[in-house]
Parts: C-alpha cells; sequence; structure tokens
C-alpha cells in the first residue's frame, strides 16, 4: 500500500517538513503535487517527478526531483515552487490567528509529456497546516492616536524585545512577517503607513514623525523590554527604516531588504526638517517582454551629483544588516548598499552585514514562500516586475531568514541580557 508522510503534518510556515512515500514499486516514477487556496479562493499548485528506490521509497531528503516545477534535491520544493493559477497572484496570509494554509499534497502517476495539469487521482495524499503563528502568541490591534498596526506579543511571562515592521508600497497591513517573528521571541508591531483604515490612500510625504510615534509606542508596552528596538523593513519600508536608524538612538538593529540609500517618489519630514526626494529618470524606466515595468535602473544618477539625497547613514548608532536580492528588477538594492556600506567604512563604522544573493527576486519573504515574480500595487496601472529565479530565490529566504533571527538575537536579546 502506497502512503505518502509529511512530518509535521502541523506547523509554522516557516519550518521544515519532511515528505516521504512508501509502498511504491521499485524505481517507479511518480508526480508529487502541492496545491493550496489563499483567502481569496486563489489556487496555487506545483509538481515535480521523482523516482522510488529499489525498496518502493522517496525521500525528499536525499532524492533529486527529475524535473517539474525545479530539478534537484530540494525536500521543500513542492512549497517554495507553488504558483499561482491566476498570474500576478501574490501569496499572502491575511488571517494569521484563527486558520493556516491548508497544503494539500499528493502522489499521482506521472502524466504524459506535453500535459501540464495536474493529477485528479492520486495515489496517495495528505493535507498540512501551514501556520503564522505559534501556540500562545497574541495579537492587539493597534488603534493608538493616529497610529495604525497590530501587535504580537510571544508567550510567556517577562517581557520581550521589540521589533518594528515595515512593508513599502503596496500598502495595507502585512502581518506574516512580524507573526513569525513573535513566534520566535520577538514582541512584533505589523505598522501600517498607507492605504489602510483611515491612514491615507496615496503618500504625498513620509512623516517620520509618525513611525517614532511608533518606536515610543512600543518601547512604553509593559510586554517589551528595551533600551533598543529592531527594525525589520523591505523596499519603501526599508528607506524608512535606514532613516529612523539615523535619527533614533532607540533603534539598535535594523534589517533593510532591498532598498534605497537614499530618499525616493516623496519627502520625508521629520521634526518639520524636510529632505528632498531624489530626481526620477523616467527615461531609464523600462518594461520586459511581458508588458511588468523595471525601476532598477531609475535612478542610475546617484554619485556625486545624488548627494545631497543620499542618507546620512553614519550618524546611525545601531547595527545593519543589509539585504540584496541580486536578480531585483524595482530596486538596485545591490548598487546602493554597496554606496551605504563604502560610506559607512569611510566614516570608520564597522556596524554592519551584507548579504547578497545571486538569482534573489525583490520580495524576499520568510522562508518557503513561493517567489513572486510580479503583481500589481495601486500606486501603477502597470504591473512591477520584482525579479528573481526560482531556486535560488528559495535558497535566499532560508539562509536570509536565519540570519535575521541570529541578529535581532545578537543586538537585541544579547543587550538584554547584558543588562540584567
Amino acid at each position: 500500500m502506497v502512503q505518502l508522510t509529511a512530518t509535521p503534518l502541523s506547523a509554522l510556515a516557516d519550518e521544515p517538513v519532511h515528505i516521504r512515500v512508501t509502498g511504491l514499486s521499485p524505481f517507479k516514477v511518480v508526480s508529487l503535487q502541492a496545491s493550496l487556496s489563499d483567502e481569496k479562493g486563489n489556487l496555487f499548485c506545483s509538481q515535480a517527478y521523482y523516482k522510488a528506490n529499489e525498496a518502493g521509497e522517496v525521500d525528499l531528503e536525499r532524492d533529486a526531483a527529475l524535473g517539474g516545477d525545479y530539478a534537484g534535491v530540494h525536500p521543500m520544493g513542492l512549497f517554495w515552487s507553488l504558483k499561482p493559477e491566476k498570474l500576478l497572484t501574490r501569496l499572502i496570509k491575511k488571517d494569521v490567528m484563527n486558520s493556516p494554509f491548508q497544503v494539500q499534497l499528493k502522489v499521482c502517476e506521472p502524466l504524459p509529456p506535453l500535459r501540464h495539469e495536474l493529477s485528479i487521482d492520486p495515489i496517495a495524499s495528505v493535507t498540512l497546516e501551514r501556520w503564522y503563528v505559534a501556540p500562545g502568541v497574541t495579537r492587539i490591534q493597534v488603534k493608538e492616536g493616529r497610529l495604525r498596526g497590530a501587535l504580537f506579543i510571544p508567550p510567556g511571562e517577562g517581557r520581550f524585545p521589540g521589533v518594528i515592521d515595515l512593508y513599502g508600497n503596496t500598502g495595507g497591513l502585512v502581518e506574516f512577517r512580524a507573526s513569525l517573528l513573535a513566534s520566535h521571541g520577538f514582541a512584533s508591531l505589523a505598522l501600517a503607513f498607507l492605504a489602510y483604515e483611515d491612514l491615507p490612500a496615496y503618500l504625498e510625504k513620509v512623516d517620520l514623525d509618525y513611525f517614532e510615534e511608533a518606536a515610543n509606542f512600543l518601547l512604553g508596552h509593559p510586554k517589551v523590554c528595551g533600551p533598543g528596538l529592531g527594525i525589520v523593513s523591505l523596499c519603501k519600508g526599508a528607506e524608512i527604516g535606514l532613516s529612523l536608524a539615523i535619527h533614533l538612538k532607540q533603534i539598535t538593529a535594523t534589517v533593510l531588504i532591498n532598498g534605497p540609500n537614499f530618499v525616493i517618489s516623496v519627502p520625508q519630514v521629520y521634526h518639520g526638517q524636510i529632505r528632498q526626494p531624489a530626481p526620477f529618470s523616467i527615461e531609464h524606466t523600462s518594461t520586459n517582454a511581458l508588458g511588468f515595468a523595471e525601476f532598477y535602473r531609475s535612478y542610475e544618477g546617484i554619485g556625486a551629483e545624488m548627494s545631497q539625497h543620499i542618507l546620512p547613514i553614519e550618524k546611525a548608532k545601531g547595527h545593519f544588516l543589509f539585504i540584496v536580492g541580486e536578480e531585483d528588477k524595482n530596486i538596485n538594492a545591490k548598487v546602493y548598499y554597496a554606496h551605504a556600506t563604502e560610506q559607512l567604512r569611510r566614516n570608520g563604522k564597522n556596524n554592519w552585514t551584507l548579504l547578497s544573493y545571486p538569482g534573489a527576486g525583490h520580495m524576499i519573504e520568510p522562508p518557503y514562500s513561493p517567489l513572486c515574480l510580479a503583481s500589481r500595487i495601486s500606486l501603477l496601472l502597470t504591473p512591477i516586475h520584482w525579479g528573481g529565479e526560482v531556486i535560488p530565490h528559495a535558497a535566499a529566504q532560508e539562509h536570509a531568514w536565519q540570519e535575521i533571527l541570529k541578529f535581532f538575537g545578537k543586538h537585541l536579546i544579547s543587550e538584554v541580557t547584558s543588562q540584567l
């Protein structure tokens, strides 16, 4: 009898699963398939072909996929190779607290060549739960003055190091990374600043005072310990995160994922002081063969003539973790973070680590998330090409997440411990 096992059946979304098939005929070729539907009913699917050994077994930790959506030994390949049925659909968990993603795994007869649909009748199947909160994590809706967001508190007694989580111009409230951070022991504030509740639908300026209020709110919470806070940030959020690290002494550990080292799009304002955005080069904006917009060359003039727009990163007191996807087609962080680290070096600073990933795109998410190659945002009519290649992007996400957790552990948890 053919059996498909996946261990554990219920786990955090950033935890690996061990997938095995037993009871097959020796050397039989089968199709392993994964599928899930998001909260809007959008379907995501993946498949790969495997050949059983002489004992009739397939073990994804040992055996190489022969083809399909990936090839080679990739124990979690069925998860990170999930593709949307509808192009431009990003897999994103909205309700992180009350329901997991249900991932159905199947073992099927391989389909004939040139047939790309998934098999209907499985030989064996199993359903997994992929959660974005650990048991005991609590979520607190934040509506404090003008602040809007969600605060996730880890389980247990005592107080926890605090982290502010910032996404970019996609807007809304994105919670799944903050909830996973809370599952690893960090009090995490997913902070909205655009297109959420009564916040502005479009940014006319970045009011850094708003984010300073958020930092003070987080440090003042009875379940959050100080004196320092962390920031994890992507894209426009990384521009804001860098600015906060410069202005706020309470920011001691800042993760910057694929952002600029200068102000983009709209002015930044802090205590009445205005920093204007860098000039945007429309002639360097392009579209790829599918008509997706690419902005990674739009600030190619960065250099001496742009010095007035470059953020004074050397003034920051805390530590930086720069994360670069080298195939990002939205922001050329490889160039921008090279400038930022050279700026730090010139000023005698060694408070940074740079991780640069060939083949990775813009949307570097927690591990085992599918690559989002392109999607729409409310600001633009044209879809944005985020870039990336499936296998190296998946490897980058897995490595970067562990480095983020270690970085915060070193500069937030160790900082607290040293003061006890």
